[in-house]
Formats: C-alpha cells, structure tokens, sequence
C-alpha cells in the first residue's frame, strides 16, 4: 500500500505544466493507481519521470512504447481518462 507521502510525492510529480499530461496523470492517480501492484506502480513511478514530450506522445498515442509493462500502463492511464 502507498504512503501518504509516496501519493504526494507522485501527485507533485504528475504535475507537468502541460494541461494534457496533468489531466490524464493526475486522474489516473486518483482513480487507477491504487489497483495497480508493486510492479504497476514501480513502473508508474518510471513513467513519470519521462520528459514531457515523449510522455505526452505515449499518452497520446502516438509513440508506441518499446517496454511491455510501460505499454500496458499506457493502457490504463489512456483507459481511466476515459471513463
């Protein structure tokens, strides 16, 4: 389980300055991240450190990422933003 420090370190993080990438980050944090395992969330905490413009990109669609678990994620984070 996540401390409230960890959410608050990551919540920081998804803060990017580009409305696209908060959104999505920011709500996949709120909604998704705590159904995700040791290795999910290992690799959200990977995910966000990614310059903005690529992850934008991944999020967007329109870069495929090389890592299946990262793809996997993108999934997730694209999914929840839409429900």
């Amino acid at each position: 389980m996540s401390t409230d420090a960890t959410l608050s370190r990551l919540r920081w993080k998804c803060r990017r300055g580009m409305r696209e990438l908060d959104l999505l980050l920011l709500a996949f944090l709120e909604r998704g991240y705590a159904a995700l395992d040791a290795g999910g969330r290992a690799c959200f905490e990977r995910l966000v450190e990614y310059p903005d413009q690529v992850l934008l990109e991944l999020l967007m669609g329109h870069m495929a990422p090389a890592d299946r678990d990262v793809a996997q994620l993108v999934e997730r984070i694209r999914a929840c933003a839409a429900a």
